[in-house]
């Protein structure tokens, strides 16, 4: 399992092919050897290939929007293959989708069928959970029901942070999507300075990542993208402190 840098931490650093350029060089002397391409400014997908290739810092993974999936599908496609991206992220449900059962699965068969479509060409869909997924329908939690009314190809990319926050268990949800969660996100929990649940560097917060890294190892999960949706401090100085940890906890 290697780790990678969720470039949605550093988004306000990302929008223009310069700032991305610079960003990359410092997530690549801060140790990651990858980033998530997610929250960026428009760029060619060529020049984004050229700058991986150039810093050899490739791009592991994406988040696509919802419009892009249904609409723009064949340029998706394109855009990840010459990128050299094997992991195309949906990083939300549209929410109309929780309105009742029948959205969602309007939305299983929407995704089971674009799955199976980037799978013919060599690319992996993966699903980014946030807390909602743990909404339930007569006692059946959302993520349950994507689990299982989706093909094999329809992989997960489990968000630890949000699903501590849906009430459930990161370490339960790693071990049952064995071989479906090849690409997973790494996001603490703390509580802050008003008593409230906040987003913290990795080790900084209150998850168990002794328990959390060895059910990854078990599952098979190749990536471990790490990610802070918000930073007290420096966003980067908080990827540098959680990459610190993870490699004393043997992943670089």
């Amino acid at each position: 399992m290697k780790s990678a840098a969720q470039l949605y931490t550093l988004r306000e650093f990302t929008q223009n092919e310069t700032d991305y350029y610079q960003t990359c060089v410092k997530v690549k002397n801060m140790g990651y050897s990858s980033v998530q391409l997610s929250g960026a400014g428009p760029m060619d997908p060529k020049t984004v290939k050229s700058i991986s290739e150039d810093l050899d810092m490739p791009v592991t993974a994406t988040h696509i929007s919802h419009s892009m999936f249904v609409n723009e599908l064949d340029k998706v496609i394109q855009n990840h293959q010459t990128m050299g991206c094997r992991y195309v992220g949906l990083g939300s449900m549209p929410r109309e989708n929780l309105e009742n059962v029948k959205k969602l699965n309007e939305f299983i068969k929407t995704y089971s069928e674009i799955s199976e479509k980037l799978k013919k060409e060599g690319l992996q869909f993966i699903y980014h959970n946030h807390n909602f997924e743990f909404f339930k329908f007569d006692n059946k939690t959302v993520i349950d029901i994507l689990f299982d009314n989706t093909p094999s190809c329809f992989f997960f990319e489990l968000d630890t942070y949000w699903v501590q926050a849906g009430g459930a268990d990161p370490e339960y949800w790693i071990r049952k999507t064995k071989d479906r969660c090849e690409y997973i996100h790494f996001k603490d929990m703390g509580i802050n300075s008003d008593l409230k649940t906040a987003f913290a560097p990795i080790g900084k917060g209150n998850l168990d990542w002794h328990r959390i890294i060895e059910a990854c190892r078990y599952s098979n999960v190749i990536y471990a993208a790490v990610e802070q949706d918000t930073c007290e401090g420096s966003p980067f100085d908080a990827l540098k402190t959680s990459y610190d940890y993870l490699l004393s906890m043997g992943i670089r």
